[in-house]
C-alpha cells in the first residue's frame, strides 16, 4: 500500500510546481551520479584489464626465486620433479642481472634475463615480436631481443645487425680490489629482434640464452636466478603453487602473478575505491535535493496525512510511505543513469568516442568493460543514500498530528 501512494504522490499534480521540479532535479543528479559511477568503475576495468593483459604477457604464472640472495641451485632431479607437479605446463629457467650495453657512444643499463628454449611456453615475450626474430643464439654466438625503448636509446635498426658491446659485473660485484677489471665480463652480441609489450619492459630488458648471461655472471650451469612456470589451468594456479612450495620447501619463495607485482594492482584497487568515494559526493548532494522535495511533499499532503491517520493509519505506515517515495525517485533515478552508462560504454566500444590523448598508448581510446558487481555496488549506495535522505522528511511526516478542520 505504501508504494502505491508513493507512486500516486510522484505522478500527481502539486499545489505548488516549484515541488515537481525540485523532484525532478533531485532524480535527475542522481542519473547523472550513477552513469559517472558505471562510466567511470568501468573505465578503471578497461584499464585493469589491459594492464592485466600487458604485464601476463611478460610475467609467467607462477615463479620460483630463492628466499634470500639472487641465485638458487637446482639439480636435474629437482627440475623433473618441478615438471612432474601436478597442474605444471612448462618450465623454464632463468637469470637477470641489470648490465652495460653499448653501441658507440649510445649506453643503456638494461636488464639483461637469460632464458632456456622452453620461454617461450610460459611466456608471451615470442608474441610481441614487433621486428626482427625471436632467436636467442648461443653462448659462443649470442643474440638478443631488445625491448623496443632500448632499441631506441641506442640508435639501432633491427634490419642492420650491428655488433652490440655487452658488460655484466660477475658475481660477487665490483668487489675485485685488486684488479678492477676482473669485475666483469665484457663479450658482443647480435640484435636479432624487438619486443614491445609496455614501457616498463620495452625499456629495461635485453633477452638472450641462459648460458651466456650464466657464462657472464660467472655462475655454475645449474646455478639460476629463479623458474618460471606455466600451468595448465590458471583456475588452479594457487593450489600448484602450494604444491610447489611444499616441495621446494622455505628456503624458495613461489609467487604468483599478482604476488610478482602486487604493488601494481594494490594500487590500481585504491585508485578504484578512492575515485568511487569521490563520485559519491554527487549523489550525496542529489540527496540534499531530495530531501528538499520530500519535504516540501510532506508539507504539500498535510491535509492527506490527517486524513489517512483519521482513517486508522499508523505512524509507521505514514513514515513507509514518505520512504517508499524517496526510494522510488532513487530507483528510477538510479536505473535510469545506468542504463545511460551503458549505452554510453557500449557506443564507446563500437564507434570510439572517447580516444586517448598522445598517440603513444597500445591503444588509441578509453577502454571499458562493464561488471555486474559494479551495477550491484552502484545500486546498494543508491538505495543506501536515498534512505538516509528520505528519513528526515518521512520523521516528520509520520510526527503530524491529526487536525481535520471542516
Amino acid at each position: 500500500m505504501n508504494l502505491l501512494f508513493a507512486w500516486r504522490y510522484f505522478r500527481a499534480k502539486k499545489s505548488t510546481n516549484a515541488i515537481n521540479i525540485i523532484a525532478w532535479v533531485s532524480m535527475s543528479a542522481i542519473v547523472v551520479g550513477a552513469a559517472a559511477l558505471i562510466l567511470v568503475l568501468s573505465v578503471f576495468n578497461g584499464f585493469e584489464d589491459l594492464v592485466k593483459t600487458l604485464y601476463s604477457s611478460f610475467y609467467p604464472d607462477l615463479k620460483i626465486t630463492p628466499s634470500s640472495g639472487k641465485t638458487l641451485i637446482l639439480s636435474a632431479r629437482q627440475i623433473q620433479q618441478l615438471r612432474a607437479v601436478n597442474g605444471v605446463r612448462a618450465v623454464s629457467l632463468v637469470v637477470e642481472e641489470q648490465g652495460v650495453v653499448e653501441n658507440g657512444d649510445n649506453v643503456a643499463s638494461p636488464y639483461i634475463k637469460g632464458v632456456d628454449s622452453n620461454f617461450a611456453k610460459v611466456s608471451g615475450v615470442p608474441d610481441k615480436i614487433d621486428g626482427g626474430k625471436f632467436e636467442l643464439g648461443t653462448v659462443d654466438q649470442p643474440l638478443a631481443v631488445l625491448g623496443s625503448g632500448i632499441e631506441y636509446n641506442l640508435g639501432l635498426e633491427v634490419d642492420k645487425s650491428l655488433p652490440l658491446d655487452v658488460y655484466c659485473f660477475r658475481k660477487g660485484g665490483p668487489g675485485y680490489i685488486v684488479d678492477p677489471l676482473a669485475s666483469y665480463n665484457h663479450a658482443t652480441m647480435i640484435m636479432a629482434g624487438v619486443f614491445r609489450i609496455q614501457q616498463d619492459f620495452d625499456e629495461h630488458y635485453v633477452i638472450t640464452n641462459l648460458e651466456f648471461v650464466q657464462h657472464m655472471l660467472g655462475l655454475q650451469p645449474n646455478e639460476y636466478g629463479g623458474v618460471e612456470l606455466a600451468v595448465t589451468d590458471p583456475a588452479r594456479v594457487t593450489e600448484v603453487q602450494q604444491a610447489l612450495q611444499h616441495l621446494l620447501g622455505k628456503d624458495y619463495l613461489v609467487r604468483t602473478r599478482y604476488q610478482q607485482n602486487q604493488g601494481l594492482y594494490s594500487v590500481m584497487g585504491t585508485e578504484k575505491w578512492v575515485i568511487y568515494i569521490i563520485l559519491t559526493l554527487i549523489l550525496v548532494v542529489a540527496a540534499f535535493n531530495m530531501v528538499g522535495a520530500l519535504t516540501m511533499l510532506v508539507w504539500d499532503k498535510e491535509k492527506d496525512i490527517h486524513v489517512l491517520k483519521a482513517l486508522g493509519a499508523s505512524n509507521g505506515l505514514v513514515q513507509k510511505i514518505f520512504l517508499s517515495e524517496g526510494i522510488l525517485l532513487a530507483v528510477m533515478g538510479g536505473g535510469a543513469g545506468m542504463l545511460l552508462a551503458v549505452l554510453i560504454c557500449e557506443l564507446q566500444l563500437k564507434f570510439k568516442l572517447i580516444p586517448l590523448q598522445g598517440g603513444s598508448f597500445l591503444i588509441d581510446y578509453y577502454p571499458v568493460k562493464l561488471v555486474p558487481t559494479d551495477f550491484l555496488l552502484v545500486f546498494t549506495t543508491i538505495l543506501i543514500v536515498a534512505l538516509l535522505a528520505s528519513w528526515l522528511p518521512a520523521r516528520k511526516a509520520a510526527a503530524q498530528p491529526i487536525e481535520l478542520r471542516t
